[in-house]
């Protein structure tokens, strides 16, 4: 199944390519070269949204190399994420200077580390701060915006900043996103988790990036050429109109086809 540059199908066509796309690529073999595999490692809440909001973070560059610094970074904290965030001591996060990936470096995992220990000390975890914000907000884009102010109200190196994207800024919020999307979205396939279930999956927004980008406007679906925030919402709200209630599991149609050169033949 290939697409051509020049394939821009009509909607009913659009549709059957979209799902073919969502059957192929929304499946358990997508986990173990995806940052996903980190926090599928673990099996408690506590666990998986601290070792997914951390793997989301590091999150760019080649795929292959963030799934091995996601792991390592997990072995760096005993391969308990939850206890190690609340409980060690500040000589046992010496060894967190050790860790680098791309930009972020020691000191910035051990700003976050803070931050998300006085987040799940304030609001019992980082999925209970999204909750109880969006069921009284109703739309995740302030909640981002919230999200990023709270995390950042502590002490903390300013160069940290620049790792956790601004909606307020108009970022596309691509690794944010891609975080909320694993925590809510609920299917029977096994690939997200769904454990925030006071967020529904249609309020989210899909993880714009170069490849659902590039893929979106082949098909139709995405017109502005900056990969910023209003592209993210012109995109999500193309495929809302395909599946109101969870439009953003087409994630891994426009991304899989994109990562295996779908314009290129």
């Amino acid at each position: 199944m290939k697409l051509e540059t020049n394939f821009f199908p009509d909607r009913e066509a659009l549709a059957e390519l979209l799902e073919r796309l969502y059957d192929r690529y929304d499946s358990p073999d997508f986990i173990d070269e995806d940052p996903i595999a980190v926090p599928h490692c673990f099996a408690r809440r506590e666990d998986i949204e601290i070792a997914g909001f951390l793997s989301s973070t590091i999150a760019w560059g080649n795929r292959k190399i963030i799934v091995r610094n996601g792991h390592r970074l997990m072995a760096l904290m005993d391969n308990d994420p939850h206890d190690f965030v609340m409980h060690a001591s500040s000589q046992e996060m010496e060894c967190l200077h050790r860790f680098v990936h791309r930009t972020f470096n020691g000191e910035d995992l051990t700003a976050y580390v803070m931050s998300l220990r006085r987040i799940c000390r304030e609001y019992g975890g980082i999925g209970a701060f999204f909750e109880q914000e969006y069921t009284r907000e109703r739309d995740l884009r302030p909640v981002l915006s919230c999200f990023r102010s709270l995390f950042f109200c502590g002490d903390h190196p300013s160069r940290t900043e620049k790792h956790l994207s601004s909606i307020d800024k108009g970022a596309a919020c691509k690794r944010l996103n891609m975080y909320l999307r694993w925590m809510v979205r609920r299917d029977d396939r096994g690939v997200d988790f769904g454990l925030w279930t006071e967020i529904p999956a249609s309020a989210l927004y899909l993880p714009l990036d170069v490849h659902t980008a590039s893929m979106g406007r082949a098909l139709g679906l995405l017109h502005r050429r900056q990969n910023d925030w209003r592209a993210v919402e012109e995109i999500t709200e193309a495929l809302r109109g395909f599946d109101p209630a969870d439009p953003v599991r087409f994630d891994f149609a426009l991304f899989g086809a994109g990562m295996d050169g779908f314009l290129k033949h």
